[in-house]
């Protein structure tokens, strides 16, 4: 692996320029050490994610965009994780795969891309063909989107704002609103749109881009905005995952920001802009529940405690893969489709 992209780092849009390598710790929060928060079989992606045997995530610690009202706070922002070796990192991961992951499922890997880019390298070495997937914020570095794209089969950005100011509010840059659409059509240049598209989970996706949007409570302009937006870039097959699955985090109680869930009314109007807009490939969640249990807690050994399936796959689990009950995280999610992608117009708009 070469490390010396963690010497004056530029892997994210920040290009702080930390010294990583030399101890200092880039506006991700993270060194040059690989950690990670979480390694497990996880049933609460969308169903072409999870499938029927769950999708293999690997959660790194730390995070570029670094949102106050992260629903995975705990390892964006506070930094839970453990440091792992590139060989370890490599043993979790075949750990995933041989107990049956359809994919590997690299949650928020841009800040730690040479260790990811290490291990892609290796599995396909070893004629490993399952899906790798980039499951990030959306604020992506377009080098390290061209550098990823050789061993991605799929992309899972967030496309959280298209407010400016309100991104700046949120994680302290204006200019996402462009980063993460410039970020989203060099995915689809790579890859196309997600397929197969079976929104029942039966078969598996093996490659393309779904995007995934989190309703933000008193915040639906930005809502319907985000989605005209990529009505108009990507056209109506453009893959969506719409969440209302948010919950208020420390970070809003400090700031006295979101400090409640969305509201059925809420979700309501930007579930009927989804329509009016003509999307055809979308997963909606069902009414927000106020004591829905989504946000994830990694302190445990299995943070998604309202997922039954989930497993654990940590070293430092007493059982390889104990029992769990089932959340959500704010990039895993339990959706429903609205429709069914009739297999045309896989690209983004001419």
């Amino acid at each position: 692996m070469d490390a010396a992209d963690y010497a004056d780092c530029r892997l994210c849009p920040r290009a702080c320029g930390a010294d990583r390598r030399a101890g200092q710790h880039g506006v991700c929060g993270e060194g040059a050490e690989c950690r990670v928060a979480h390694t497990g079989l996880h049933f609460g992606e969308e169903p072409p994610l999870s499938g029927t045997r769950g999708s293999g995530t690997i959660f790194f610690s730390g995070c570029s965009s670094r949102c106050f009202f992260c629903q995975n706070h705990q390892i964006s922002v506070e930094g839970i994780g453990d440091t792992v070796s590139p060989e370890a990192l490599y043993h979790r991961a075949r750990q995933l795969l041989d107990a049956g992951a359809h994919n590997l499922n690299f949650v928020t890997p841009d800040h730690f891309w040479p260790h990811a880019e290490a291990l892609a390298r290796r599995l396909r070495a070893e004629g490993c063909d399952a899906p790798l997937v980039f499951n990030g914020s959306g604020y992506h570095a377009p080098a390290l989107l061209r550098r990823a794209a050789p061993w991605i089969d799929i992309f899972l950005p967030d496309v959280k704002f298209a407010d400016g100011a309100l991104a700046r509010e949120a994680m302290g840059d204006a200019n996402y609103p462009e980063i993460a659409l410039a970020a989203l059509d060099a995915m689809i240049e790579a890859r196309g749109f997600l397929e197969p598209w079976d929104p029942s989970g039966r078969t598996p996706a093996r490659q393309g881009v779904l995007v995934r949007h989190l309703v933000l409570p008193g915040e639906v302009p930005n809502s319907l905005r985000a989605l005209e937006r990529l009505r108009e870039a990507f056209g109506p097959y453009l893959p969506l995952s719409v969440m209302s699955q948010f919950r208020p985090t420390p970070g809003c109680v400090r700031r006295g920001r979101f400090t409640r869930p969305v509201s059925a009314g809420e979700y309501t109007a930007v579930r009927e802009h989804v329509r009016a807009l003509g999307f055809r490939n979308v997963f909606i969640q069902g009414a927000p529940e106020a004591d829905a249990p989504y946000l994830p807690d990694f302190a445990r050994a299995v943070p998604f405690a309202a997922h039954a399936q989930d497993r654990a796959t940590d070293t430092s689990s007493p059982e390889a893969f104990p029992s769990s009950s089932r959340p959500s995280s704010s990039r895993s999610t339990t959706t429903a489709t609205t429709a069914v992608d009739d297999g045309t117009h896989r690209r983004r708009n001419p």
